[in-house]
């Protein structure tokens, strides 16, 4: 009887392991977590301690994988968190090291989030654009460097691109441009240099394209205006010349356009007076002309910032028109004249009129 028993508790021992293994993660997926581990260096809040066992689908710490095949499906490391694990700590998150090739092993990764670590240097794995399911990438807040993949435009379904305040350099590769389903670009804060795709357009599933702060120069693509989802464009603080096109301001959502800090030239188009475009910077540029005296019901602004360009000519009348200007500014141009009575002047400073040729009346001296 002890015997049967003795048995009986080996086979339920056995049918256990058996069933803890089918259930774990594939060792080829633990193996290749290990070894993107050994790469990184986290020496404060133990980000990596839960590693452990071979089952990597439970609670490793920011790895999640998918309930049927048991492959990992999700790297969601972020270096600012609400996590209790911070808030214990009572820091944000520092690592260093680099990202092993080895994470391209996690051949069913839809997303690779490794953000906000500030140490983490290195390259971009060129490997990466052969992960298939991969929609979303970011390493925004690290200190990555090199060149964004060639072939990024492989990743046919990815729908999130976050490389920012890195130091990423090259060009843009023209290849992104075959992102179809992107719909948030976000390159700021890097060292990228070179024109945008001619053909930037294509990116017709596109929301969000923020690229401020790189070295980008050449002239806008008027295909821009193509995406018709796009409704944050984000330019500023580039190298960019030419004329801003008219057709920009013929898009159906797009609410913010910052443009400043580049060597842009010719007149303000019309058209983004009277457009959906809300947020709008053009200052710091070369722009000459007047300001188009075109304001009317659909002209809604939070912001029109037209600073520091060589502006002359009046202040529109037809500003009045406007639905709502909540801060305008047009100091450091050439302009001349009364400044206009009522709204939207009645509440706006003497620093958003200041350093003109002549403009007068309040709350500048009067005329």
């Amino acid at each position: 009887m002890a015997t049967f028993f003795s048995i009986t508790a080996i086979l339920g021992i056995v049918l256990l392991a058996v069933t803890s293994a089918v259930n774990s993660c594939p060792p080829s997926d633990r193996a290749a977590l290990l070894a993107f581990k050994a790469a990184l260096q986290e020496p404060y809040l133990g980000i990596f301690n839960s590693w452990t066992g071979i089952d990597c689908c439970h609670n490793w710490y920011g790895v999640s994988c998918d309930p049927m095949t048991r492959r990992v499906a999700d790297i969601t490391l972020r270096g600012e968190s609400e996590d209790p694990i911070f808030e214990k700590a009572h820091r944000a998150g520092y690592m260093t090291g680099y990202i092993s090739p080895a994470i391209c092993k996690l051949t069913r990764l839809s997303s690779i989030i490794i953000a906000d670590w500030k140490g983490i240097s290195g390259t971009i794995p060129p490997c990466i654009t052969s992960l298939p399911f991969l929609r979303i990438f970011d390493l925004i807040g690290n200190k990555i460097s090199g060149e964004i993949p060639s072939d990024i435009g492989r990743l046919s379904r990815l729908t999130v691109l976050n490389l920012a305040d890195n130091y990423i350099s090259g060009t843009i590769p023209r290849s992104l441009t075959n992102l179809s389903s992107l719909m948030h670009l976000d390159l700021r804060n890097n060292r990228i240099s070179g024109t945008l795709p001619r053909n930037f357009g294509k990116l017709r599933m596109l929301s969000r394209a923020l690229l401020s702060r790189n070295q980008l120069n050449g002239e806008i693509p008027s295909s821009i205006s193509y995406i018709y989802r796009l409704s944050d464009l984000d330019l500023s603080l580039n190298q960019l010349s030419g004329e801003i096109p008219a057709s920009l301001g013929k898009m159906a959502v797009l609410a913010t356009l910052n443009l400043d800090g580049n060597k842009i030239s010719g007149s303000i188009p019309p058209s983004l007076i009277d457009s959906t475009i809300s947020i709008l910077n053009l200052s710091r540029n070369g722009i000459e002309g007047v300001i188009p005296d075109v304001f009317g019901p659909k002209s809604y602004f939070m912001v029109m910032d037209l600073s520091y360009n060589s502006l002359r000519g009046q202040l529109p009348k037809t500003t009045s028109l406007a639905s709502f200007i909540g801060h305008l500014d047009v100091s450091h141009n050439h302009l001349c004249g009364p400044i206009p009575v009522g709204s939207p002047f009645d509440h706006l400073e003497a620093s958003s009129f200041v350093y003109n040729d002549c403009l007068c009346g309040k709350p500048l001296s009067a005329c």
